[in-house]
């Protein structure tokens, strides 16, 4: 009996990694179809070969990667290319995401918290950037209005469990800011504007803390004088493109959101006035005329 059951495991692995050998020599095959449309696409630092073994590190770190539609995984991965940032490895600069779009599974890209940490320094505007948690036994304070502060000095031990999240931002100029979410808002914009965050293969579900502290850095660069080259590559994040293009952030995002209708409350039904003398309901006679 053990016997069998091994043999039945081994037999299953060896199907496994032939449909992902499979998988990956198609798409092999398509990026060399498209090499000349790839290489026009690729930023000058990234040769088609490069793109080539990026893709397929991708593809055999993620194998549901493959069931993504050939143009959505090759959208992705060249979004990923043009912005510089390395997809699916241990370094969290991106993701690729297999995301259920318009019926079938679509790769998703998503930037890291390192990622988009990069990307603010390569701005050129940004002298220092920082995101950090704060636990429930740490001293945290912070103040807003025209002389905002904050002062944060976490636990030496037992700091307990996360409450808040922080970004600070330092410019060239001189100016700084900083935002702070608790972590309730944090999973209520989750849920609210990543639909992919259900996914098992979602950064939210392996790292929420990362991309909590991408979350609020997100939010304190609104606030931060940067230059509209980077504003656009913050547009890239959580977008489905499924077109090979010399400038990916332009191409239209293919997503499709799903947002559920809220129920329409029915109007307030009005209780008769009845006259307590002659019983008769008031306003009767006025509606029969």
């Amino acid at each position: 009996m053990a016997g069998t059951v091994k043999s039945g495991a081994i037999a299953k692995a060896q199907e496994t990694k032939a449909v992902a050998n499979a998988g990956q020599q198609t798409l092999k095959n398509l990026i060399a179809k498209m090499k000349p449309q790839i290489a026009a696409a690729l930023p000058s630092v990234i040769t088609p070969e490069r793109f080539t073994r990026m893709a397929l590190t991708a593809l055999s770190k993620d194998p549901k990667l493959q069931e993504c539609t050939p143009a959505s995984f090759l959208g992705a991965m060249m979004q990923a290319a043009q912005l510089g940032v390395e997809p699916n490895t241990p370094l969290g600069q991106a993701y690729l995401i297999p995301y259920r779009n318009k019926g079938q599974m679509e790769a998703q890209f998503q930037l890291g918290y390192k990622g988009l940490i990069d990307l603010a320094y390569r701005s050129g505007e940004i002298t220092s950037i920082s995101a950090h948690e704060v636990c429930e036994n740490d001293e945290f304070e912070y103040e807003l209005g025209l002389e905002e502060k904050m002062k944060h000095k976490p636990a030496l031990k037992d700091r307990g469990e996360v409450i808040l999240y922080y970004a600070v931002f330092r410019t060239k100029s001189g100016g700084c800011g900083f935002a702070v979410m608790s972590v309730e808002d944090v999973k209520k914009h989750m849920q609210k504007f990543s639909q992919a965050a259900k996914y098992g293969s979602s950064p939210w579900q392996s790292n929420f803390d990362e991309m909590a502290k991408k979350t609020v850095i997100k939010k304190v660069l609104k606030y931060a004088p940067i230059k509209t080259e980077f504003v656009r590559a913050m547009a890239a994040d959580e977008t489905i493109k499924g077109t090979i293009a010399p400038d990916m952030v332009d191409e239209q995002d293919e997503t499709i959101v799903t947002v559920e209708a809220e129920p329409v409350a029915e109007a307030p039904k009005e209780e008769p006035v009845v006259d307590s003398e002659t019983g008769e309901i008031i306003g009767q006679q006025e509606n029969l005329l």
